[in-house]
């Protein structure tokens, strides 16, 4: 029988090494998986590469992760945001490496590496310093820049419901990063608020099938049910 419910936080970050390149989901607060953060602390994976939209803020979840010491290179949008205290300090130090991504760019090099797409062309970031050393081509007359796929070694995502087998849901502005890094890395990871039966989640809500994750963890925030 398939099931993918872990019975905590430590089952569920078992096997997470130093040096992993780790997805995590969210858009800001909306949709991002602050348990799992805090399970990956606690478990202590050092020397990673972090994939988020931006750093962290205040000394809590991601920012935590980077005051530790923990993470050696972030990849994200918008390093710079209300309360990055602890990015900016670590990254005036020389503590901190730093890829700046357009955010559309960002989330389609996930979605090319979870569709197996080693690359692909955008007009995005030509022309700019974000574009510079990159090849370079022109389709009808407009410059493109080639960008790399991105997977992960590791994702932490935050759904709304999960069955045991994996199928998730996301409420509202969850459904942001989460579903194009779960898709993107070997080792998905995910809290979620609910579980259901298998069944109970209709096919049309199913938003992330159950092959692209691994374990899910039930994080019961206290949140009565919804509709998406």
């Amino acid at each position: 029988m398939i099931n993918k419910i872990v019975r905590d936080m430590a089952a569920a970050m078992d096997g997470v090494k130093d040096g992993s390149t780790v997805l995590v989901g969210g858009f800001g607060d909306a949709g991002q998986p602050d348990e799992l953060i805090e399970g990956l602390i606690e478990q202590g994976a050092k020397n990673l590469t972090v994939v988020a939209n931006n750093a962290g803020r205040g000394h809590t979840g991601l920012a935590k992760l980077m005051e530790l010491g923990r993470v050696r290179k972030i990849i994200c949008s918008f390093p710079r945001s209300s309360g990055s205290v602890v990015f900016e300090e670590l990254y005036k130090a020389g503590k901190l490496e730093l890829e700046i991504v357009p955010q559309g760019t960002l989330a389609e090099r996930m979605r090319a590496a979870g569709a197996g797409i080693p690359a692909f062309y955008t007009p995005t970031a030509a022309g700019t310093q974000l574009g510079r050393g990159k090849e370079e081509r022109a389709f009808n007359g407009r410059p493109h820049v080639m960008e790399l796929a991105l997977p992960g070694d590791v994702a932490l995502v935050e759904a709304w419901e999960a069955d045991r087998w994996g199928n998730l849901t996301y409420r509202m502005s969850g459904r942001n990063f989460n579903p194009v890094m779960a898709t993107a890395a070997a080792l998905t990871l995910v809290q979620s608020q609910h579980i259901r039966e298998v069944g109970e989640i209709p096919p049309e809500n199913v938003h992330t099938p159950g092959i692209f994750v691994n374990r899910v963890v039930h994080v019961d925030r206290g949140a009565p049910w919804a509709t998406n």
